[in-house]
């Protein structure tokens, strides 16, 4: 997994020395050399286990999420810390990496602009856990699952706006698709039914927060591939790591904050006598929560840096679907024709986006091919480009 960065870092030299060559003192007239097959295959095999990571950890994370409010948890900023809290898990494999990077010519940013930045991201990070607790609180885990699937919409927009991707008409598409599919979710909610303790009345709330968190969430996933892009410069593992750790620490540390303010804390041990389950059991779904978001969140910062978030946020869509089979087997949620459809749209759209990746690598092979330099395409194409050449 430590390796992702750095053939991506290697690739990304190739392509920015014929950048300059072509257009400073030499032209480009060679094709840049390909990575070889076992540098592809190695870099597949990263990309794979983030996306394992991803999709594993959210989906349990997520599940257990849900459990916690059913078995008769009740603290919203709790429920927001273990989202974020699971940072001291990434402590060795962080030291680890220290002590095995390279050293770099390059000039790090300064550490008060690194650290106005991971507060911020953190800020951000610790809002839109807050809004993702009260969302799973107030809407079956199955209907919460299917309108976070517009955060592939919204990314794609901050990605065209912020990260400079380009939008086809398949992107397109797929956005349309998926804000339709949270659209058929929202006005088919009167036939929900379940045996969790959702709050009734809260559903226009709880669909509100939901589209908000997924909006903050993919700003938040542009903003990190920006700051991978244009301030250090670089996403070798152990940059992403970094990331991953101040900022998560940063939104613990405010989540914490909110627990006292709000006064949560002093009822945290009524909760635990009273859950259902035991206390054994509360302590082991926070725990478990914890450590799942942990491998969601260094899953997801694997593939941006490795990547991109646009397609971060694909891989992150491709388990909503999931969410609510997984609803209906072991939380009893209602599972009508109109879920089934809103799914299979969701699902539609997301292969949209999937087969528009299949001809921007079906291009870059052909340029490949007729010997041409990558950088000889427009700044649009080699953007659209980006999975492929890696």
């Amino acid at each position: 997994m430590g390796e992702a960065g750095e053939i991506h870092l290697q690739i990304e030299g190739t392509r920015s020395e014929e950048a300059d060559n072509h257009n400073g003192t030499s032209p480009a007239t060679a094709a840049p050399a390909s990575p070889s097959m076992s540098e592809r295959l190695r870099w597949w095999a990263v990309v794979i286990v983030n996306i394992v990571f991803v999709l594993g950890g959210q989906s349990v994370a997520t599940l257990l999420g849900r459990i916690y409010y059913d078995q008769g948890g009740n603290s919203l900023w709790m429920a927001t810390l273990v989202q974020s809290c699971g940072t001291p898990l990434a402590v060795p494999l962080l030291l680890y990496l220290r002590r095995k990077s390279k050293p770099s010519a390059r000039t790090r940013p300064p550490v008060l602009k690194m650290a106005a930045i991971y507060a911020g991201l953190g800020v951000l990070l610790a809002g839109d856990n807050l809004m993702y607790s009260y969302a799973l609180l107030y809407l079956p885990l199955s209907t919460y699952s299917l309108i976070c699937a517009t955060q592939l919409s919204f990314n794609a927009v901050f990605s065209y706006f912020i990260n400079k991707e380009k939008f086809t008409a398949l992107i397109f598409n797929s956005v349309v698709l998926l804000t339709f599919s949270a659209a058929l979710v929202g006005v088919s909610h009167g036939s929900d039914s379940t045996n969790s303790t959702v709050p009734v009345g809260k559903f226009p709330l709880g669909f509100v927060l939901t589209l908000s968190a997924s909006a903050v969430f993919s700003l938040i996933l542009s903003l990190n591939q920006l700051t991978f892009d244009k301030v250090l410069k670089s996403d070798t593992f152990y940059d992403v790591m970094e990331m991953q750790f101040w900022s998560n620490t940063a939104a613990a540390a405010v989540s914490v904050a909110g627990l006292f303010i709000s006064g949560e804390w002093s009822t945290l041990g009524g909760e635990m006598a009273a859950y259902k389950a035991g206390k054994v059991a509360y302590g082991m779904t926070l725990a478990w929560t914890a450590v799942s978001w942990q491998l969601t969140t260094m899953g997801m910062m694997g593939l941006v840096a490795a990547v991109s978030s646009l397609f971060t946020n694909v891989i992150s869509t491709v388990g909503m679907p999931l969410s609510p089979v997984v609803a209906v087997i072991f939380l009893g949620d209602s599972m009508d024709g109109v879920k089934v459809l809103a799914m299979l749209i969701g699902l539609w759209g997301f292969f949209s986006y999937i087969y528009q990746h299949y001809l921007d690598d079906a291009k870059v092979k052909k340029i490949r091919a007729e010997g041409l330099s990558v950088s000889s395409a427009d700044d649009d194409e080699k953007q659209s480009v980006k999975v492929s050449t890696e």
